[in-house]
This record gives C-alpha cells, sequence and structure tokens, in this order.
C-alpha cells in the first residue's frame, strides 16, 4: 500500500518543529546536513520531554523576522502538499518569536498571513492554534489567549497550552482558559503524554477542552477512557514522538490501537515533522506494521479529526465530502 496516496487531516503540527533542511539553509546556509541532523533531529530515544524539546529552540531561532517567519510557513506548506494533507491545524507560541523586536501581535500577524497565501497557493485548506506554554507565567497566557480573540475569524482558530507538562502545574494558566470558556474561543491542550491520567483529569476540569493533544495515557484509567467517550473528547495521537520521549519502549508498546478499537475518537499526527524525521505517510506506515492497520482505519482516523477540527460545519462538510470520495477509490 502506497500511504502517500492516502488524503490526509493533521491536527497537531507544531509549525517551530517542522523545518526542513532546505529551509534551514536558505535561512542560515552556514548550517551543513550534519549539523541539522544533530541539532535538530532528535534520536530515537530521548531521555524525556525536555530533552526532546531541546532541538524545538533551534528551530525557534531561526524564526526571528518576518521573512524568516514566512519562508518557514511557506515551506511547511510544500511538505504537507507532498505528504497528500488537505486540511491542518498549525500550532505556535507567538511570544516566542519576539527575540529580534518583532511585537507578538505582528508575530501572528505575519503567520497568519503566510498561512493564508500558503492555502491558496497549495490548496491545503489550514487553521491556526496559538500556544501558551506550560513554564510561562499568567500574564503570558493571557497574553496569547488575547491574540487568538484579536485573530478570530481569520486563520487563528483556537487555543492551545504546550510543553513539560510533568515539570508544570495549571495554576497559572486558568485565567487564560476562562477567558478562552467565556469568549466561546475553541480549546486543546497537551496533556496525558509526559504526565499520566490525573494530568489529564485536572486539564479536562480546569481548561474544559474539546481536544486533548496526545491524551495517550488515559489508557491507563477506564474510568477516563468512559468520560472520553461520552464527551466525545478528540485525542491528537502521534505515535513517533511519544515512543521517541520514552512514554513507551517500543512502537508496539503504543497505545493507539487499544484506544481505537476502545471506541475513543483518535486521528493521527507527526506533532514535530523535523524533531522526529517523519511525515504522515510514515506514520501510517508504521501503523499498518505494528497493528495492521488498512485504509479503513486510517479514514475513520481522518473523518474523527475532521469532525473535531477547529472550523465551520460547512468547511467541514466540504472537507469530509473530499474525503470519503477520495477514499471510495482506494
Amino acid at each position: 500500500m502506497d500511504f502517500n496516496e492516502l488524503p490526509k487531516v493533521e491536527l497537531h503540527l507544531h509549525l517551530d518543529c517542522s523545518l526542513s533542511f532546505d529551509v534551514i539553509s536558505r535561512i542560515n546556509p552556514a548550517i551543513s546536513r550534519a549539523e541539522y541532523e544533530q541539532d535538530f533531529i532528535a534520536p530515537a530515544k530521548c531521555l524525556n520531554l525536555p530533552d526532546y524539546l531541546t532541538r524545538a529552540l533551534r528551530g525557534v531561532a531561526l524564526m526571528q523576522t518576518e521573512a524568516q517567519l514566512r519562508l518557514v510557513t511557506a515551506d511547511l506548506f510544500d511538505q504537507l502538499v507532498h505528504d497528500n494533507v488537505i486540511y491542518a491545524e498549525i500550532r505556535f507560541a507567538p511570544l516566542l518569536h519576539t527575540q529580534n523586536g518583532l511585537a507578538a501581535r505582528d508575530v501572528v500577524e505575519i503567520v497568519d498571513e503566510a498561512v493564508a497565501r500558503g492555502s491558496e497557493a497549495t490548496g491545503v485548506e489550514s487553521r491556526l492554534i496559538l500556544c501558551t506554554l506550560r513554564h510561562f507565567t499568567r500574564e503570558q497566557s493571557m497574553a496569547t489567549v488575547m491574540l487568538v480573540e484579536r485573530f478570530l475569524g481569520r486563520r487563528v482558530a483556537a487555543f492551545d497550552i504546550a510543553g513539560d507538562e510533568a515539570g508544570f502545574p495549571v495554576d497559572a494558566h486558568v485565567p487564560a482558559f476562562r477567558h478562552a470558556i467565556a469568549n466561546r474561543i475553541h480549546r486543546t491542550a497537551h496533556a496525558g503524554e509526559a504526565a499520566g491520567p490525573q494530568s489529564m483529569w485536572e486539564t479536562l476540569r480546569h481548561f474544559r477542552p474539546t481536544r486533548i493533544g496526545h491524551g495517550v495515557r488515559s489508557i491507563e484509567d477506564r474510568e477516563l477512557l468512559e468520560h472520553l467517550k461520552m464527551k466525545r473528547i478528540h485525542l491528537e495521537v502521534c505515535p513517533t514522538s511519544n515512543v521517541q520521549i520514552n512514554i513507551f519502549d517500543r512502537p508496539s508498546d503504543h497505545p493507539v490501537d487499544r484506544l481505537y478499537s476502545a471506541g475513543v475518537s483518535v486521528g493521527i499526527n507527526t506533532d514535530a515533522r523535523t524533531i522526529s524525521n517523519i511525515t504522515l505517510a510514515h506514520e501510517y506506515q508504521l501503523l499498518h506494521e505494528m497493528f495492521g492497520w488498512d485504509v479503513e482505519h486510517f479514514r475513520i482516523c481522518n473523518l474523527n479529526a475532521l469532525g473535531a477540527a477547529f472550523v465551520p460545519e460547512t468547511l467541514r462538510e466540504q472537507l469530509a465530502d473530499r474525503l470519503r470520495e477520495r477514499y471510495k477509490h482506494l
């Protein structure tokens, strides 16, 4: 089976973790291929999530000017086209891109415009998710959610929290998520990755997201699985990165097949295309080899993802119709 041919939906994709060597060499020609592979791509096994995330800092450092942000965004759309992605939600933390003097609102303006142009040029429909980070202060989280509110109705569609889940509690971010809830801003949240089910319960209680980034450790709590199904909470699952950060020893240990079989809404994502050195086609191949997944599994997961996407209903139905039609002929 040629997994490149399958049309795909990706909801969990970090802009600053998905720089190809081509765009990096355009931004900084001094970086060699060997340096790229050593410094930007993580090994098959990291110590933990913070170890994995050290590579993200290198991408962020190359995304501090308008030109750099536009180049990186256009480069990602090229990757999505080659991976046959028809819809993507791209996330990043705008406050990280102000080191050379750009204001956070200008960062969002630039990336929002670049994403709109990327969609128009490639036909890949897309939206943006703005992230706060676990180590951010209350004020930084509030500033981020206010940027989401300011740019809603353009490509910006939702608010997220990412970063070191195990190292930082939710407390500083509760006010920002309360603001998002009060103003009906779509919400997703990283949880159940570097920490267990209790972290997911805490995230669900305080942030009330309709989706969870990763969420794979929900497999450890039957009550939590039932809650996810009852509330229709979608899990943005990223198998390779979960194995890389040492949650699971081997790909065959990953619970994605058990989550799917349990009736939880799951979608398949790359998380960080550069750091994990993968495409969605690679992830599909992995699931086929590990668990015997076939075209029907991927059709259902992509429809699950579209059902949870942060888009108007009319666009959701258009994308779902495209997906169903193309899967008919595979």
